[in-house]
């Protein structure tokens, strides 16, 4: 091999370690440049021809992306997150009714809207909420942190990996949901069950008083948020009557965009470009172990592992998440999944074993870290250690009931 191979390899792997820790020592580089550096040093060297690096970019995933974050863009400036944390509030009547409506709310919210999009707005909610009703903030932190994540499994939209998923699996809307929603259900469930049990006397039988639970519905724009509720519901529709997942929510998008009421740049600035800038990036990081044949060395080791059987895949699809983080891990798997004997059955576990790895430590996922700095800004510190105790065994038990239920129902 020329020397140019070995470079390439050498660049891949400081790549995907680069966006594993998400900065490089004494660089002012975050996962979004480290992934478009690496790239674009890959098309230099000849890893990747500028047109192979062109056509890698899955833009069914980016515009699915790119529309997802504009709806949720006008459902946030709406005030329609605020509104729910203060309906959370409102029924809540005692600390464990709070909990489940917490882990309920974000889970379900993050199925529909993205999970990095509930837990930007629900952590401050959550912060909010505990000071006004004068509670211990952690074990509603990790509420919405591992809800967030589990809620997400249950569908395409959910999460940055089952958007890749989603595309590139052909997989229907509904049939995705219908195989994946029962382990979000249940895994909720556990979060809820693994944080009473850790934080005993947070969650005793107290009431709290009526006036306690009362928050304003402040700041709702109305107009604006009947509007995103009708462009939600029609892309649910959409999904549901089979219209390609991409399309429905560009075209959910762009109603939302046909307004008299918000200025377009007050809703571009809101649209996380860094996140599309790291998509593009993976995409032609990953896309150049094709070009340079590194694809099917990788599909021989793990063709067998998908052979094992679901437990042997969810295994290795917790490792790889939590060493070169879910995205990354999805995208070494995308290429050659397809040429597996059951296809369908390997992308539902990778997207369920990759989204509840996640859970396992603060490190899992972007959510947890929004959670954390979210939190660390307002001077509530949840530490490693403090989510490390509830997210082991979240994600393990999570983990045994979704490969359970997968290999019953599959």
């Amino acid at each position: 091999m020329p020397p140019t191979y070995w470079l390439s390899l050498l660049l891949i792997i400081l790549t995907i370690v680069g966006v594993a820790v998400g900065r490089y020592p004494f660089l002012r580089m975050n996962r979004a440049t480290i992934a478009l550096v690496g790239a674009t040093g890959l098309i230099l060297l000849g890893a990747i021809p500028l047109e192979a690096a062109y056509a890698s970019l899955d833009m069914n995933t980016l515009v699915l992306l790119f529309g997802m974050m504009i709806l949720n863009t006008n459902l946030r400036m709406a005030g329609f997150f605020r509104l729910v944390g203060g309906r959370v509030v409102a029924w809540a009547k005692t600390p464990r009714q709070l909990l489940a409506l917490v882990i309920v709310a974000s889970g379900v919210l993050s199925a529909v809207f993205l999970n990095d999009t509930i837990v930007l707005v629900f952590t401050p909610l959550a912060l909010e909420i505990c000071r006004h009703l004068r509670r211990d903030p952690i074990p509603y932190l990790l509420a919405v942190a591992t809800a967030a994540n589990i809620g997400s499994v249950a569908t395409i939209t959910g999460n940055p990996q089952n958007m890749i998923i989603g595309v590139a699996s052909g997989i229907p809307f509904l049939s995705f949901t219908g195989y994946l929603a029962p382990v979000a259900l249940l895994g909720m469930g556990i979060s809820y069950s693994i944080i009473v049990l850790l934080y005993r006397t947070e969650f005793v039988n107290e009431h709290f008083a009526v006036s306690e639970t009362e928050m304003a519905d402040s700041d709702i724009q109305w107009p604006l948020l009947r509007k995103g509720m009708i462009a939600t519901g029609l892309m649910l529709v959409a999904f549901v009557a089979g219209m390609l997942v991409p399309l429905a929510a560009l075209a959910a998008a762009a109603l939302l965009l046909v307004t008299r009421r918000v200025h377009p740049e007050a809703v571009f600035l809101e649209v996380d470009w860094s996140l599309l800038v790291f998509f593009s990036g993976l995409f032609i990081v990953t896309g150049s172990l094709d070009t340079l044949g590194v694809s099917q060395t990788l599909f021989t080791a793990v063709e067998p592992i998908a052979a094992g059987g679901i437990a042997a895949l969810t295994a290795v699809s917790v490792v790889l998440s939590n060493l070169i983080s879910n995205v990354p891990a999805v995208l070494l798997f995308r290429p050659f999944v397809p040429s597996l004997p059951n296809p369908e059955q390997t992308w539902l576990v990778l997207a369920m074993a990759t989204t509840l790895a996640g859970n396992l430590t603060l490190l899992g996922s972007v959510a947890n870290l929004i959670v954390a700095e979210s939190a660390r800004r307002q001077g509530v510190y949840l530490t490693f250690g403090a989510y490390l105790r509830a997210g082991v065994p979240i994600t393990l038990l999570s983990l045994v009931v979704g490969a359970l239920w997968l290999a019953l129902v599959l």
